[in-house]
């Protein structure tokens, strides 16, 4: 005995109901419940859809799908991780490296020029974090507009679209920046700095710019059933 149409779209309403708003979830979960419904019904086919949808879902204990959620939530953030690093890796390996390293230089020597005007350095930090912040804005905007459009909501989506991205990072320049004071830094110390502001740098072009461009590539890669529902 196999499940309709409308007691699939009775599942997803129910995976909905109990707070699973993403659809990627939503069908995981519709396919394990489908599944097991079917298997009970092998064994008693009097039971009810509904008396086996509620016997099933008392298998996910006092916190319901939470759990799952959670779990693919982790999962995805470290496949995302992954990407992020594995391009920022791209920038110090040939041909990017080249560009990398001048950078880096071209920093150094504008820091070392400039080292005893200390607002002017901290303000060259402080706009690494209100570029990132503006970008994450723009890019949750544009998820949410096509999220509208669609009605469909995606996890790995919404992780590329600004919900994961390393939003936490960027203490980092702020800290820096409020270390720095009008002195003479050795070479090395200023080096480091430039190191850090390139990185910082790359890290916001791959967060806000370099993987958002690609998301259909890497949502289809993931879901292969997202070029059809979208």
């Amino acid at each position: 005995m196999k499940l309709n149409a409308d007691q699939v779209e009775r599942l997803y309403a129910f995976t909905r109901q109990h707070y699973v708003e993403y659809y990627d979830l939503q069908t995981e979960l519709v396919d394990h419940l489908a599944n097991a419904i079917e298997e009970q019904w092998q064994q008693n086919p009097k039971l009810s859809f509904e008396e086996a949808l509620q016997k099933e879902f008392k298998k996910f204990g006092v916190f319901g799908f939470m759990e799952v959620v959670e779990k693919r939530q982790a999962a995805l953030n470290k496949k995302y991780n992954k990407l992020v690093w594995n391009e920022l890796k791209a920038f110090f390996s040939l041909p990017k490296i080249i560009g990398t390293f001048a950078a880096i230089g071209i920093v150094f020597y504008l820091l070392k020029y400039f080292q005893k005007d200390v607002l002017m350095v901290q303000m060259g930090f402080l706009a690494l974090v209100v570029f990132f912040f503006l970008g994450i804005f723009m890019l949750s905007r544009k998820n949410k507009k096509n999220h509208q459009k669609t009605g469909k909501k995606w996890l790995l989506k919404e992780i590329i679209f600004g919900y994961g991205s390393l939003t936490g990072l960027m203490n980092l320049p702020i800290q820096l920046a409020l270390q720095i004071k009008g002195e003479n830094y050795h070479d090395w110390t200023l080096m480091l700095f430039s190191f850090l502001m390139i990185v910082m740098g790359l890290g916001e072009y791959i967060v806000l710019v370099l993987i958002p461009s690609q998301a259909d590539k890497h949502l289809k890669e993931t879901y292969p059933e997202y070029e059809f529902v979208n």
